[in-house]
């Protein structure tokens, strides 16, 4: 049987998206809670954070000495099995919810 390690070690999301479930959960957060959250490095957060950006899925406004991210939630999944979804539907489907909620 596999080590609990070597089964952990992929996820069915990419960093990609865990860094928008990231900022959809905390739009002021800051690169390096981003990277700590999804276990990248600082550098990778930024560059995932660009391309984004560059993409049109999130928009950075300056507030002081903070970004604070605006997510695009109409912007299309961008796999051609997915980009008849939106953003949304991606959002909504993996919103947090508190252990004691309601599943049924």
């Amino acid at each position: 049987m596999a080590a609990e390690s070597e089964r952990r070690s992929w996820t069915f999301l990419t960093n990609h998206s865990h860094v928008l479930l990231a900022i959809a959960r905390a739009p002021d957060l800051r690169l390096r809670e981003i990277a700590d959250l999804v276990n990248i490095t600082e550098r990778t957060a930024m560059q995932i954070v660009v391309d984004l950006e560059t993409d049109g899925y999130i928009e950075r406004e300056r507030r002081g000495r903070r970004n604070h991210y605006l997510i695009n939630r109409h912007h299309p999944l961008r796999h051609p099995l997915e980009d008849h979804h939106e953003i949304a539907a991606l959002l909504t489907a993996l919103e947090h919810r508190s252990p004691t909620a309601d599943t049924g």
